[in-house]
């Protein structure tokens, strides 16, 4: 029997009211990324609103042995983004891939 992967992603689109360029969005999108990736060792992308000053959607994804595991992980990252005072979450979707 082989070993079990869980495979689980979520979605945070957020606004970044201080943003009055793509220079200004991209350096807090850029950092908070970096810093989820370093801190929690998921993957962690911009995946929609690379056009806008003040909106991103923001993906990230963790890989685990155990559903437990991947639960707790995006957890943390959740709280994570939610802890940034420059940024507003909008809203966040989990998904679980096969």
């Amino acid at each position: 029997m082989s070993p079990a992967v869980f495979v689980l992603a979520m979605e945070v689109d957020v606004r970044i009211a201080h943003a009055r360029s793509l220079k200004d969005k991209r350096q807090v999108v850029k950092g908070l990324l970096e810093a989820t990736r370093r801190r929690y060792g998921v993957s962690a992308a911009e995946v929609g609103g690379q056009d806008t000053w003040q909106r991103a959607a923001l993906g990230f994804a963790v890989v685990a042995s155990s559903a437990r595991q991947a639960d707790e992980v995006m957890d943390a990252v959740d709280d994570f983004v939610w802890s940034h005072p420059e940024l507003e979450v909008l809203g966040a979707e989990r998904t679980w891939l096969e």
